[in-house]
């Protein structure tokens, strides 16, 4: 699906205030409310707005350590794959996971209450999983940049070729 700017300003703004109501939301994108609320639908309906959701403070509801986790798997039959993945799904403490190219085979985002939660899990659940040969953890110490609502910039035109000179 081709956004033209009229979406992007509909994504971009409710990217930044997701309870945004219809009206002020128009008004924001310079439409009335009705075909606005008609974009809004569209693009929910066509996959562009995936979901809504608040966006939390780990520490602030006590999972005050986060960890990324290099995940390496020995074997990659579709069965233990999909085995895998189906426990990662079950976990709460791994709120992302992907499946990366290079050294590794999946990365997960960790959230835990602290080391020792975090090292029971580990030990415990993560190294146990289907076909886990081995794992790597780093820390996030800081969050430099954390923009998890992020929202399309507008297109910049095609740069135009300069017209040459003749001499």
């Amino acid at each position: 699906m081709l956004l033209d700017d009229i979406d992007r300003r509909i994504v971009a703004a409710l990217q930044a205030e997701g309870r945004l109501p219809m009206v002020d939301l128009a008004d924001r994108v310079g439409l009335s409310a009705t075909p606005c609320q008609r974009r809004v639908k569209r693009l929910e309906e066509e996959g562009v707005i995936e979901r809504y959701a608040a966006l939390v403070s780990p520490p602030a509801m006590g999972l005050g350590l986060q960890a990324l986790v290099q995940v390496t798997l020995d074997d990659h039959s579709e069965k233990v794959v999909a085995a895998f993945e189906a426990e990662v799904r079950a976990r709460p403490e791994v709120v992302a996971c992907y499946a990366v190219t290079g050294d590794m085979d999946f990365l997960l985002h960790i959230l835990a209450p602290d080391l020792a939660s975090f090292s029971d899990f580990a030990l415990k659940a993560l190294l146990r999983m289907p076909g886990v040969r081995g794992t790597r953890s780093s820390f996030i110490m800081q969050a430099v940049k954390n923009d998890l609502a992020w929202a399309p910039a507008a297109r910049l035109p095609a740069p135009q070729p300069s017209p040459s000179r003749r001499r």
